[in-house]
């Protein structure tokens, strides 16, 4: 059996990291998929989201989802499974919090770079939540800071399919 290995998959919201995790995951024989905002979504009363004030309370939060992703991540790696961690990592500041919070590096870190009019597109079209407008800005972050880390796959016109299959052999996984 292969050993568990922890995938960071990153882009801006609308990039189908959400999507490929999941469909990644369940090609494989034991994987999970965290979804970062599922964790934030556990905050209920005084949730302040990223960019709304209180600002420090607004990054305490960010800082504690990070932490809980990680707890999370490390669980499941100590019992066998195979973690894509599905976040909006867009600078150096929030990689940084997951090299710290992990007690392990990603074996890979993965970013989902598709043209924003794309991610703009595919948000619209998402039945749950619609961001991506709010946050399109963050590209040009995403790719200045992070330009030289990890693998990055413009999917502007694959399929999820085809992404899937991307990602997987970056990771060097086997998802047959």
């Amino acid at each position: 059996m292969e050993a568990p290995r922890l995938i960071l998959v990153t882009g801006i919201p609308g990039a189908g990291k959400t999507t490929v995790c999941r469909e990644a995951a369940g090609l494989l024989p034991r994987a999970a998929h965290i979804e970062a905002d599922a964790l934030s979504d556990m905050v209920v009363g005084g949730r302040v989201l990223p960019g709304e004030e209180p600002e420090a309370e607004s990054g305490a939060q960010l800082e504690l989802r990070t932490r809980n992703v990680a707890a999370l991540a490390e669980n499941l790696l100590l019992a066998g499974f195979t973690v894509f961690i599905d976040d909006v990592v867009t600078g150096n500041h929030r990689l940084d919090g997951y090299l710290e919070a992990l007690w392990i590096a990603p074996d890979e870190i993965v970013v989902l770079a598709p043209a924003v009019e794309v991610a703009l597109s595919r948000d619209r079209h998402r039945p749950d939540k619609t961001v991506a407008e709010r946050w399109a800005h963050l590209d040009g972050r995403l790719r200045s800071e992070l330009a030289d880390v990890g693998v990055w796959l413009d999917t502007s016109e694959m399929s999820v399919t085809a992404t899937v299959t991307a990602v997987l052999a970056a990771c060097d996984l086997d998802g047959a």
